[in-house]
């Protein structure tokens, strides 16, 4: 059978963002995951933290157990630079990669003791009793639009697979432990060699709005075969602009239905 085109969402995000684009590209196979910690996947175990490069190991893991190579892979943000890794140090997984407001990885010179701070001070806090908790979909979603560019409508996506009805009413899944800062950041030149490796071709679609497009000027020669598109709209396109994403996004893979 062929294998599907993996979806990878961004962080505190779940598979749930994909479905505005899956809806708009109909005639593709694509499977959209939850990463650990977010939407329907269980937390990591109580004495394991979140480290970056532990989500490619999953990745890897769940292709040996299905038996996929030759991916094509979606990714969103941090599922961007998740895909960019694992297409990075696993070259026979991944056939083509397109990249959703995403580029390279948040790197960070020159601060290797004080992110080792932060990230150890940030860890050993006492976590909050119990989740913020809300009387329904409607003001999850609320709280979680505070946070982002998408609509209410978009929101609720993210809210009805992303919450879990709690004593008072319904809280979101995602581990706390998930905004623990990062213990460690890649050098510029790291991220770069890691682009670099990357064989596959990549498609780069990037909004106007968005956190990503300064970067492009810097990033662009790090990737031996990049293509890049940018439309109006703000960090979750995919969401906001699913039908202009998609239309892309099929155009690149030659989907002649999309």
């Amino acid at each position: 059978a062929e294998p599907p085109i993996l979806c990878l969402h961004g962080w505190q995000d779940n598979a749930a963002s994909f479905i505005p684009l899956a809806a708009s590209l109909p005639a593709l196979p694509l499977l959209a995951l939850d990463f650990p910690g977010h939407g329907h996947s269980a937390a990591r175990s109580s004495d394991a933290h979140y480290y970056f490069f532990d989500w490619v190991e999953d990745l890897v893991a769940l292709c040996q157990q299905q038996g996929w190579q030759q991916l094509t892979v979606i990714g969103h943000s941090m599922g961007g630079m998740v895909a960019t890794a694992l297409a990075a140090a696993f070259p026979e997984l991944v056939a083509r990669l397109v990249l959703l407001d995403s580029l390279g990885f948040v790197t960070q010179e020159n601060s290797s003791g004080d992110q080792l701070r932060q990230g150890i001070v940030s860890r050993l806090k006492t976590p909050p009793r119990r989740k913020p908790e809300y009387p329904d979909l409607n003001a999850a979603a609320t709280a979680r639009l505070s946070q982002s560019d998408f609509t209410l409508q978009q929101a609720l996506l993210l809210a009805e697979r992303g919450t879990v009805a709690s004593q008072n009413g319904i809280s979101w899944r995602n581990d706390y432990r998930l905004r623990y800062k990062s213990v460690h950041r890649l050098t510029d030149s790291q991220a770069r060699e890691l682009c670099q490796a990357v064989q596959a071709p990549v498609l780069a679609i990037l909004a106007a709005d968005g956190p990503f497009v300064g970067k492009l000027a810097t990033m662009q020669s790090w990737y031996q075969q990049l293509s890049v598109k940018q439309l109006n709209g703000g960090h979750h396109c995919h969401m906001t602009a699913a039908e202009e994403v998609a239309r892309l996004l099929g155009a690149w893979l030659d989907y002649s239905d999309c």
